[in-house]
């Protein structure tokens, strides 16, 4: 077999095409494949599938996965066809899409890669430009939404995550039955509902099926459910209502150690839980709860009985034993712990609310952990798009049907 016919193998051309010359050159350790067809060969319109004869051609070049340690190159004269009826097109070739410097494969390989790396880290890998390989994913990931079907969400997770340094964030959407993102946005205001509820009906879902949505206690957020998400019961994420009790007990640490030098360097002694303690940290604060004067002490008692009261899962229970724990609030002479309770009073039927859904942002707080560490490893993306992008494919369980 000649390496002319090898290669139209491996590369599976079928009729009319077919390389028709192979140069190799060691030095610059790089393959170039020629590929062409018979004159006389006829294409298929574009428009309406009929075979037509060719009207010109293009010289174009493409990028292949490497042949062993040496780049391979594709060149092919691209014909244009003539239709009688729709006149002069170019035609698709198989084994690249229109417009891209790369074959499918090489693209494919790409988004393998970028889903575990940074993309600059890829970019080098490859040999090829951060930019180009941007191109390559913005045209997958959006492809791919295309086909994301959403007309089963009725439980939704809403929160931001940092894009950039600032005020600059991103908003995610998560369907919490599916455990997958389903829509980034710009922005942390009420008109990311809005765009959310949009981009729910476009793709098969509705805004009026959304029963359930869990939140921080943001007034956009809860402005744009309610215009939006005109069926959704609200529950305020528990987890952002512990970090309103974690924030008030470091803040009576924080008045208190200039009187309490003891209390200086002991923030997350208060804050983690007993079975995150190491056991030097466990004894140090063992210490200090045998104070009893100690304001920070009494500010932590009510912070493990908060949390305690999150594991009940009757909604008349769960009222009683938080009714008392806001009366001993307020009674507890701790403005940061008065001024959580009457937060939560504010906010009553979204707490509540909680005891029946038993929802919570749990997973979002996973998704912008893996997110802001990508971020991390690839040193900040360049624009929302890229961020977003970014997101959707490591989170959004995205079909991309990738050439094999």
């Amino acid at each position: 077999m000649v390496q002319q016919e090898l290669f139209s193998l491996a590369l599976g051309l079928v009729p009319p095409w077919l390389v028709d010359d192979v140069t190799f050159k060691v030095e610059d350790k790089r393959l170039d494949l020629h590929i062409n067809f018979p004159q006389g060969s006829r294409f298929a319109c574009p428009v309406c599938g009929e075979e037509c004869p060719v009207h010109d051609t293009r010289e174009h070049t493409w990028r292949h996965m490497d042949f062993f340690q040496h780049e391979a190159y594709l060149h092919a004269r691209v014909p244009r066809v003539k239709c009688p009826e729709h006149g002069v097109h170019q035609i698709p070739v198989p084994w690249a899409r229109e417009g891209s410097h790369f074959t499918l494969l090489f693209e494919a390989l790409i988004m393998t890669l970028v889903r575990e790396m940074p993309v600059l880290t890829v970019a080098r890998l490859v040999g090829e430009t951060d930019t180009l390989l941007w191109r390559v994913i913005d045209h997958y990931v959006p492809e791919a939404r295309t086909r994301v079907d959403m007309a089963n969400v009725h439980a939704v997770g809403v929160d931001e995550t940092s894009s950039r340094r600032g005020h600059d964030y991103i908003t995610l959407f998560v369907d919490l039955e599916a455990r997958r993102l389903l829509f980034a946005t710009p922005g942390k205001d009420a008109a990311t509902l809005e765009r959310f509820a949009t981009d729910l009906e476009a793709h098969a879902g509705s805004a009026q099926a959304v029963t359930d949505v869990s939140m921080d206690l943001s007034p956009a957020f809860q402005k744009g459910a309610k215009e939006h998400l005109p069926n959704a019961q609200v529950t305020f994420d528990r987890f952002h209502l512990m970090k309103l009790v974690n924030e008030a007990v470091d803040a009576v640490r924080k008045g208190e150690v200039h009187t309490q030098p003891d209390l200086k360097k002991t923030r997350w002694l208060w804050l983690k839980n007993d079975r995150n303690l190491k056991a030097k940290q466990k004894e140090k604060l063992q210490a200090l709860l045998k104070d009893q004067n100690l304001k920070t002490a009494q500010a932590y008692q009510f912070r493990l009985t908060f949390q305690d009261i999150f594991t009940v899962k009757n909604r008349h229970q769960g009222a009683t034993l938080l009714k008392a724990w806001m009366e001993n609030a307020k009674d507890s002479g701790l403005p940061p712990i008065v001024k959580v309770a009457y937060t939560i009073l504010n906010h009553w039927d979204g707490v509540l609310r909680w005891f029946e859904s038993q929802i919570n942002n749990g997973i979002l707080e996973g998704f912008n952990s893996l997110i802001q560490s990508a971020k991390a490893k690839a040193r900040g993306y360049r624009t929302h798009k890229n961020f977003i992008n970014m997101a959707y494919l490591i989170l959004g369980k995205l079909d991309l049907r990738l050439p094999t």
